[in-house]
């Protein structure tokens, strides 16, 4: 218990603290936002800071903080310590910088900000790895909630129907104007995704269960090394490639630059939170981390949630937990289609407030999630996992570059440079390791991540150095 609270108390400092430093060195100002500036009343849509909070936490959320910490709790209670620093020190930068830059160039998306500050040739990878890594998870958010509802309703509403059913919606979402549909229901699932993780929290309180207490040995059993597995598994708990994606919408309905910090690293933190609150649960309800493990492949993520749910809460867990695993990866599904809508329209100069012309980047998109609803969710998710860490790598070095031309010192620029060379052999020794990647051994992934995250850091200090002389 001593564990989980020093934990929360780490996260809530740290927006306070590490939270403000970041909005010191980034010194938002008063001139006037996108949102103000231009509004189009489909994607620049001004909107109360509460508002925008929320939408911005469920987008970013999803079941991305309950599903990725119940598969790092396997790993046992270490993962606290990648929840807390992990979100402190790079994903609640990632996701300020990648939101507060964006205001600054107009609303643009990740991959355009990305294309000014690395380089032409960082621009277009970015661009094709951004959409595909966004169909990716749409289309992971899409079998899921369409197979726990197929579970719950006749037969002859099976996962087909939902996944067509789903994607219907899908497609309304991502064309309608962003305070009709997303602007109206979000704040709400927003709310329940918060009082779902208090609901847990409490009853785990309640029934006398032990939450388990930090340890730095590897509790994984079948003995799965932490590095690098750990910190590609967690993904949104902690930091997330995917929410550089999702701030470039709400930078498009902030009022105020100074609101960026409750925004952008706020619910970034609170994500976290609720991460710490389902990695305890799920150490905790089953006692070691085997019978999670175990739990996890025979009831999967959304059976797990639903167990654990049902069993602290009841009727209200019950009902909480279905909400939460459907509603909440659903929409993330949907923003994540309307990001990759609004990734291709800045990349082909597609005027978005024609709806012809929306549709017309809308369709292909939805067609190719489609498809990839046929696939193994398992396979996807490890596929998006990894893309997922690698799109934060490459946003921190592009933000990293941002405050070397724009921060009043250039060391400033370490407070996401750090990050993104951590995240740089994360990546890396990942993919060389990993089933879906080259099987190496350790013996040679290991310094090889190394020595790639050395030789990212050597080039990025070169391009710095080149900076200072324009």
């Amino acid at each position: 218990m001593i564990t989980f609270l020093c934990a929360t108390i780490l996260l809530i400092g740290g927006y306070w603290l590490y939270g403000r430093l970041t909005e010191k060195v980034f010194r938002p100002d008063d001139r006037p936002t996108p949102a103000i500036d231009h509004p189009d009343g489909v994607d620049y849509v001004p909107m109360k800071t509460w508002r925008v909070f929320l939408i911005q936490l469920l987008n970013i959320a999803g079941t991305g903080p309950i599903f990725g910490a119940l598969m790092g709790a396997v790993f046992g209670p270490v993962v606290f310590l990648w929840i807390v620093f992990g979100s402190i020190l790079g994903g609640a930068v990632h996701d300020y910088m990648s939101g507060m830059i964006s205001i600054r160039m107009d609303g643009a998306s990740i991959s355009e900000i990305v294309g000014k500050y690395l380089g032409r040739t960082a621009k277009q990878v970015m661009r094709a790895f951004s959409v595909v890594l966004l169909i990716l998870l749409g289309a992971v958010f899409t079998t899921s909630p369409a197979a726990l509802i197929a579970r719950l309703t006749p037969d002859w509403m099976n996962t087909t129907f939902w996944v067509v059913v789903i994607l219907a919606y899908y497609l309304l979402a991502t064309l309608l104007p962003i305070d009709k549909v997303i602007g109206k229901l979000y704040p709400v699932f927003g709310a329940v995704l918060v009082m779902m993780a208090i609901g847990i929290i409490g009853g785990l309180i309640a029934g006398g269960y032990s939450l388990p207490e930090i340890s730095f040995v590897n509790e994984h059993p079948d003995g799965r090394p932490i590095w690098p597995f750990m910190f590609i598994t967690v993904a949104c708990g902690a930091i997330s490639g995917f929410h550089g994606t999702q701030s470039p919408l709400m930078a498009r309905c902030l009022k105020s630059e100074k609101d960026g910090r409750k925004v952008f690293y706020g619910t970034m933190i609170s994500e976290s939170v609720i991460a710490l609150v389902w990695a305890a649960a799920g150490v905790a309800f089953y006692g070691v981390t085997g019978g999670l493990q175990q739990a996890l492949k025979t009831l999967g993520e959304s059976g797990v949630v639903y167990e654990i749910s049902v069993s602290l809460l009841g009727f209200v867990g019950g009902a909480l937990a279905i909400i939460g695993v459907v509603v909440c990866p659903i929409s993330s599904g949907d923003t994540a289609f309307r990001s990759a809508r609004l990734t291709i329209a800045d990349w082909l100069h597609i005027d978005q407030s024609n709806l012809p012309k929306r549709l017309a980047v809308t369709l292909p998109l939805l067609l190719a999630g489609a498809v990839l609803t046929q696939v193994d969710f398992a396979i996807i998710w490890r596929y998006f996992s990894w893309s997922n860490q690698t799109l934060a790598m490459i946003t921190l070095w592009a933000a990293a570059m941002y405050l070397v031309r724009n921060a009043k010192k250039r060391w400033y620029s370490l407070m996401c440079a750090i990050p993104a060379t951590f995240m740089s052999g994360v990546s890396c020794t990942y993919i060389l390791m990993a089933e879906e990647g080259f099987q190496i051994s350790k013996t040679i992934a290991y310094p090889s991540g190394a020595i790639f995250a050395l030789a990212c850091a050597v080039l990025f200090a070169k391009k710095a150095g080149n900076q200072k002389k324009l």
